[in-house]
C-alpha cells in the first residue's frame, strides 16, 4: 500500500484539484464516456496532465435516482483503472469514489491513497479499512441513499445540521483510528438539499475552515446551476467556476472537477488579482 501524505494534495497551494473520473454508463454528466479500462486510464492521464492534483475514479453512480450496483460489479469496473493509473503514473494521487469497504479495501491495494465516501463513513467497517491502510478519507453530507435523497431537502437550519453531521463522523473516524490530518470534509453540494440549501451550505464554507480539517468542495455542473441559469449540463461551466469562489477564501480545500483545464486557469487568475 501507498503511504498517504495529505501535504501531497495541496503541493501546488489551496484550492486543489480533484479530477473526476466516471467509469460508470450512467453518471448524470458523463456516464459511458470512459467507461473501460483503457479509455478511464487515458482519461485519467489527461487529468493529471491538465492539473489535477488527484484524480477521483467512481465506479457506481450516485446521482438522484441512480440504481445501486454489487461490490463485484463496481470493483471490476474500478480496479483495473486504478491499477493502470499506478502503473502509468506512479507519483499520481489516486481517490477511490465508493461507500464499499470491499471495494475501497482493494483500490487501496492496487495503489489508490484516498477513499471518498459519499455516506460518510457509516459503516464502521471502512473507517477500519481507511485507518489500517493510513490512507484519506472524504467524509460527504448526503440525506438518505442517491435514490431518496431528493425526496425530502427541508432542514431547520442546513448549515448547523450539515456541520453536526459531519462534525459527528469525523470524530467517528478518529475513534476508529484515522487521524484527523487525513479526514476531509464535503459538505454534499446536491445530495439531499434544494436550492436554497446548496447555496446557504456554500455561502457558509469559509466558516468552516475554524473546524481544522480540509474540505473537498463538489459543484461541477450540479443540477442548483440549471435551476439558476436554465443552462443544460453540459453547458454549466461558467457557472460550475463562480460556484468555486467561496472555496477562494479557505486555506485547503480541493475542488472536485469534470474541467480540470477551464478550472485551472480560473483558480491562477483569480489568485493573480486577489479574488477573496
Amino acid at each position: 500500500m501507498r503511504c498517504f501524505e495529505p501535504e501531497a494534495i495541496f503541493a501546488q497551494g489551496s484550492p486543489a484539484i480533484m479530477g473526476i473520473l466516471n467509469v460508470t454508463p450512467d453518471s448524470f454528466s458523463d456516464g459511458g464516456l470512459f467507461f473501460g479500462t483503457v479509455l478511464a486510464v487515458r482519461r485519467g492521464r489527461e487529468l493529471l496532465s491538465a492539473g489535477a492534483g488527484v484524480v477521483d475514479v467512481g465506479g457506481e453512480s450516485t446521482r438522484p435516482g441512480a440504481q445501486p450496483v454489487s461490490a463485484e460489479e463496481e470493483g471490476a469496473r474500478v480496479l483495473p483503472v486504478v491499477a493502470g493509473l499506478v502503473a502509468q503514473a506512479p507519483q499520481a494521487l489516486i481517490s477511490v469514489d465508493t461507500s464499499k469497504p470491499e471495494v475501497a479495501e482493494q483500490a487501496l491495494q492496487q495503489g489508490a491513497v484516498m477513499i471518498n465516501d459519499v455516506t460518510a463513513g457509516c459503516q464502521e467497517r471502512m473507517l477500519e479499512v481507511v485507518a489500517r491502510a493510513g490512507a484519506g478519507l472524504v467524509l460527504m453530507h448526503m440525506r438518505g441513499t442517491p435514490q431518496t435523497m431528493q425526496q425530502d431537502t427541508r432542514y431547520t437550519q442546513v448549515v448547523a445540521e450539515v456541520a453536526e453531521f459531519l462534525l459527528a463522523q469525523a470524530e467517528r473516524a478518529q475513534r476508529a483510528g484515522v487521524p484527523a490530518s487525513h479526514i476531509f470534509l464535503d459538505p454534499g453540494i446536491g445530495f439531499g438539499k434544494d436550492l436554497e440549501g446548496n447555496l446557504a451550505l456554500l455561502r457558509a464554507l469559509p466558516q468552516w475552515a475554524a473546524w481544522g480539517y480540509p474540505l473537498v468542495l463538489g459543484v461541477s455542473r450540479k443540477s442548483f446551476i440549471g435551476h439558476l441559469t436554465g443552462a443544460p449540463v453540459g453547458e454549466r461551466l461558467p457557472g460550475s467556476l463562480a460556484a468555486l469562489l467561496p472555496a477562494l477564501r479557505c486555506p485547503q480545500v480541493v475542488v472536485r472537477v469534470h474541467d480540470v483545464a477551464a478550472t485551472r486557469q480560473f483558480l491562477q487568475v483569480a489568485r493573480a488579482v486577489g479574488v477573496t
